[in-house]
Order: C-alpha cells, then sequence, then structure tokens
C-alpha cells in the first residue's frame, strides 16, 4: 500500500515493470538513455527526488542522446496532429497570427538548417511573439552555446512532463 503523501502517478511509476515504465519516461522525452536511466533508478520516493534524477540524467546526455531527445519534438508552431502533450506544450501559437506562423516557419528553417536540428524550447507559457523573439536572439549563437542552452531547455521540458505525470491521478 503506497503513503497517501506519494503522488499517484509517482507510485505508479514505481510500480511498473521496467518495459512498461521505460515506455512510460521515453514518451516524456525521446532520449533511450534519459529514459533508461530514470528506469532504472526507481523506485523514487518523492517526486523531487525523480525530477533530481531526470536533471543529472539531462546533464549526461551526449551529443548523439541530445540529437536522440530533440527528434522526439516537433517544430514550435507546429504540433504533432493527434499529441495532446505537443498542442499544450504550444498553447502560445495557438492564436498566432498567419503572419507570425509564417514569420516562425522560416527562423525555424534557418535555425534547422544552421543548427542541424530542431529550434527547442520550453514552450509552456510563452507566447508566440517570445517564442519568434528567442530563435531570432538563439540563431546568432555558436553550435556550442546553442548545444548547451538546448540541454537547459530539455531538461525544463522534462520536469514539466515529469510533474504532469507523477500528479496525474489515474
Amino acid at each position: 500500500m503506497t503513503s497517501t503523501s506519494t503522488p499517484p502517478g509517482l507510485a505508479r511509476l514505481n510500480a511498473l515493470q521496467d518495459h512498461a515504465a521505460f515506455a512510460v519516461l521515453h514518451e516524456a522525452c525521446a532520449s533511450t538513455t534519459w529514459a533508461r536511466r530514470l528506469t532504472a533508478d526507481r523506485p523514487y520516493a518523492t517526486a523531487e527526488e525523480l525530477l533530481t534524477a531526470s536533471d543529472a540524467a539531462t546533464a549526461e546526455l551526449t551529443g548523439a542522446d541530445l540529437d536522440e531527445a530533440m527528434a522526439g519534438h516537433p517544430p514550435i508552431g507546429h504540433p504533432k496532429p493527434g499529441d495532446p502533450t505537443s498542442a499544450r506544450e504550444q498553447r502560445g501559437m495557438a492564436g498566432a497570427s498567419a503572419e507570425l506562423k509564417a514569420e516562425l516557419l522560416e527562423l525555424n528553417l534557418a535555425y534547422q538548417e544552421k543548427f542541424g536540428h530542431v529550434f527547442l524550447i520550453c514552450a509552456t507559457g510563452r507566447t508566440g511573439e517570445q517564442m519568434r523573439d528567442a530563435v531570432k536572439e538563439r540563431i546568432g549563437n555558436s553550435p556550442e552555446q546553442e548545444r548547451e542552452i538546448v540541454r537547459t531547455e530539455l531538461g525544463k521540458i522534462n520536469r514539466i512532463r515529469l510533474t504532469r505525470l507523477v500528479e496525474e491521478e489515474a
């Protein structure tokens, strides 16, 4: 029997078979290395312990691991069809004008051409204009600077997704 202080989603995650826990975690972050590490480190006593493990795993991702994680994220302004997580995270683009969407598409393409991967930003709570401005600012970064920013943004996204996961009732 689980303690009433353990969030329901965390109790479920801890109780899952390894392959099922891996699948749930891999859905939160497309890095196989990250999902394996978080699966192996179970059980987590608290949500904060899970988030700390996520931060540590994210900090240790190799370039290839980051590439794999980024491949699981759609471009800003184009959430994955039928994916409620993607739509929720990019809600700030929902009311964006056609002009802003077109501008963001152009910026996304220029960014991807320069860096070889999707522009990754923790979009939760940001407006379309804020995301556009972030692309404009970050496109001037060196690849090394951008990799570290991407790692930080991925960590924020992972924390939001894990928090939602551990708080889910069913």
